[in-house]
């Protein structure tokens, strides 16, 4: 059966992730979660006090770094392991989220994930979701969406998430870490957030969960279509 990659970019607390994971699940593809494996450079640079300056430095700690995802049956949920640690929960702080932006602007960070990224879809069947995964992981994705969202609207899902996770934080702390990210994200010399010419805009801001997913899978139907004929013709 002929499958196809699926990108999804777009700004923090759109519902990317969610959404690329219920997606995945509902078409029997595999799930990456890039965001994740550079909020683990992250904690790894923040745990062993990298100085993201020092070139050689930041060299020897990515050699050390391997991140892989693993299926928790007990909750369904795939988690995040950082040299064999479980890191899924730690990596979702905010002092992680404030740190982010600045670890995955750095050259020699975003060419190790991508070069990872690009081994871990390189068979299909796969939807991958962060920053550049449409312009640069996967430019020749069958399907690449670009997700946005209020910012305001994206604070308060924020807070909601991290209240779950038992991370009690000000609504005005995230709207700032929010403002943070995007402007680096954005303005990043490498690979910087933007949607592809390509990809299909998605504003998530008045719609539910289930509704994200019905879109994205709607879309998923007409591209895997179209790769068929355009395969058989």
């Amino acid at each position: 059966m002929q499958k196809i990659t699926i990108a999804v970019d777009g700004y923090s607390s759109c519902g990317k992730s969610t959404t690329a994971k219920k997606v995945a699940k509902k078409l029997g593809y595999s799930y990456i979660d890039t965001g994740a494996m550079y909020r683990s450079v992250t904690l790894y640079f923040h745990e062993h006090h990298v100085t993201l300056t020092n070139d050689k430095e930041i060299e020897k700690a990515l050699e050390n770094i391997h991140i892989e995802f693993r299926h928790n049956p007990n909750d369904g949920r795939n988690e995040t392991f950082l040299n064999g640690l479980n890191v899924e929960d730690e990596i979702r702080k905010l002092y992680i989220a404030n740190q982010v932006s600045e670890v995955s602007a750095i050259a020699a960070v975003r060419h190790a994930m991508v070069a990872q990224q690009r081994r871990m879809g390189k068979k299909k069947g796969v939807v991958m979701d962060g920053r550049d995964i449409g312009t640069v992981v996967f430019p020749d994705a069958e399907l690449k969406i670009f997700m946005t969202a209020d910012p305001i609207i994206r604070a308060n899902r924020r807070q909601i998430e991290l209240a779950e996770r038992g991370d009690l934080v000000d609504l005005e702390d995230i709207i700032e870490n929010i403002k943070k990210r995007d402007l680096i994200d954005t303005t990043r010399k490498e690979s910087p957030l933007r949607k592809a010419d390509d990809a299909i805009e998605v504003d998530t801001s008045f719609m539910t969960l289930d509704g994200q997913v019905e879109v994205v899978c709607g879309l998923a139907e007409e591209a895997l279509a179209r790769a068929v004929k355009k395969a058989t013709s």
